[in-house]
C-alpha cells in the first residue's frame, strides 16, 4: 500500500503531556539522586523520602537493584526524562522527526518501562518497600510509554496510508485504560504483599 504526506496534527495535547510527564519524572529523579549524594555523605542522613518503615527509598537506594549497572539508576532517570521534555518541546515548536526518530524513541520508552516494571517488582517483592520518589517515576513513565506507543501515526508524525493511520487512532484510543491498567496491577501487587493500604489509613 503506497504511503501518502500527511499533515500532522498540531494539537497540543500530546506534546504537553508529553512535558508534563517528563518534567514530573525529572523532578522525582533529581530528587532521588539528591537524597542519595546526602545520604553518601552523611552516613547518619535521614532522606526526605523515610516516611515509615513500609514507605522509605533508603532500602532501595542501598540495595544492588538500586545501581544495577553499577552506579545510581537515579542519574540514569535524570538523563532519561530529558528526552520527551525536548522532544514535546520541539513538537509545540513545529518540528517534525524523521520515521527512525520515532522508533528508537519508541524503543527507549519501551526499555525504560520495561526497566521500571521491574524495579517495581523488585521493591514490591524483594525489597518490601514503597519508594515514594520511586512511585512517581513509575508514574510517569508509564503514561510517558503509552501516549507515545501510536501518536506518530495517529497524528501524522509518520507518513502512513489514511486507513493505517485510522488503525493507529482507534487504538490511541485505548491507551488510557492500558495506562489505568498498569496502575492497577501495581497497587494490587502492593497490596497483597504489603498490605499499603492499611499504612496510609493509620
Amino acid at each position: 500500500m503506497t504511503e501518502v504526506t500527511q499533515t500532522p496534527n498540531r494539537s497540543r495535547v500530546f506534546p504537553i503531556a508529553t512535558i508534563v510527564f517528563g518534567f514530573i519524572g525529572l523532578f522525582a529523579a533529581f530528587e532521588l539522586i539528591t537524597e542519595y549524594i546526602k545520604k553518601i555523605q552523611e552516613p547518619g542522613y535521614i532522606p526526605n523520602c523515610n516516611v515509615s518503615v513500609l514507605v522509605t527509598c533508603g532500602p532501595n537506594m542501598d540495595s544492588w537493584q538500586g545501581s544495577i549497572f553499577g552506579f545510581s539508576n537515579t542519574i540514569i532517570g535524570v538523563g532519561a526524562f530529558m528526552a520527551p521534555i525536548i522532544v514535546g518541546f520541539a513538537i509545540l515548536a513545529g518540528a517534525r522527526f524523521a520515521n527512525w526518530f520515532w522508533i528508537l524513541y519508541r524503543i527507549g520508552l519501551a526499555l525504560g518501562l520495561i526497566f521500571v516494571g521491574w524495579l517495581a517488582y523488585q521493591s514490591i517483592y524483594s525489597l518490601g518497600t514503597l519508594c515514594p520518589w520511586c512511585m512517581v517515576v513509575w508514574a510517569a513513565t508509564i503514561p510517558l510509554f503509552w501516549t507515545t506507543l501510536f501518536q506518530p501515526e495517529a497524528a501524522g508524525y509518520v507518513n502512513v496510508s489514511d486507513r493505517t493511520q485510522q488503525r493507529f487512532v482507534n487504538m490511541r484510543s485505548w491507551v488510557w485504560v492500558a495506562i489505568a491498567l498498569c496502575y492497577i496491577i501495581i497497587a494490587a501487587a502492593a497490596q497483597f504483599r504489603l498490605d499499603w493500604f492499611a499504612e496510609f489509613t493509620r
